[in-house]
């Protein structure tokens, strides 16, 4: 699994998550973008692509690893570097969580008023990447989260071509993988093994 994580902190507020992962069978690689943690640089959107595929070709390239192997994940932010990464790179799945349609629509949440689209400097058009990707996908998203609407998440499921499946838990933004743990689990699980059984659907 490549990690995308989220905006806030590194790879170190990470270990939850890496552990529920390894449970589940999983290796790991999990990177800061530019701007964050120990990684030099300043956070802007063409930078992170650039990152991302920098820790594709690292595990292509150096770890010999298959890309029809390589489950990419992205959380909050992370989903629309993991998107971009998908459409452009040939992998065995993507699994989006706490995903959002694109930052000029979820910044009309919270500034109505303003004219976001003209003023947002950063995209990240999850919804537009998502037609484009065609490996399996799920799609993850909290009923409570109160920063990213549970509305951002159907959209890009409704958007996605098959296969997919979309995964309803429940808890705030940075918690509901450890509030909804066992459902969580159970339906990540159930998609691996729909990975597993049904080899032919893939890609």
């Amino acid at each position: 699994m490549l990690f995308c994580h989220g905006n806030a902190g590194n790879i170190s507020h990470r270990l939850e998550s890496i552990r529920i992962f390894h449970q589940l069978g999983l290796n790991v690689f999990i990177f800061d973008y530019r701007g964050f943690g120990r990684s030099a640089g300043s956070i802007s959107e063409l930078g992170s692509y650039a990152d991302v595929e920098a820790a594709w070709t690292y595990l292509i390239k150096q770890r010999n690893i298959a890309p029809e192997k390589i489950i990419l994940f992205g959380r909050s932010l992370g989903s629309g570097i993991a998107a971009w990464l998908a459409k452009e790179k040939k992998s065995l799945a993507i699994i989006l969580e706490s995903s959002f349609i694109s930052i000029p629509e979820l910044a009309r949440k919270y500034y109505p008023i303003f004219p976001i689209k003209l003023l947002a400097r950063i995209k990240y058009p999850v919804i537009d990447y998502v037609k484009q990707i065609s490996c399996a996908k799920l799609i993850i998203h909290s009923i409570d989260d109160e920063l990213i609407p549970y509305q951002h998440g159907q959209r890009n499921f409704q958007m996605a071509y098959e296969p997919k499946r979309f995964l309803s838990i429940r808890g705030s933004h940075n918690e509901g993988f450890l509030i909804s743990k066992e459902e969580y689990i159970s339906g990540i699980e159930a998609f691996l093994s729909y990975l597993n059984c049904h080899p032919e659907k893939i890609n």
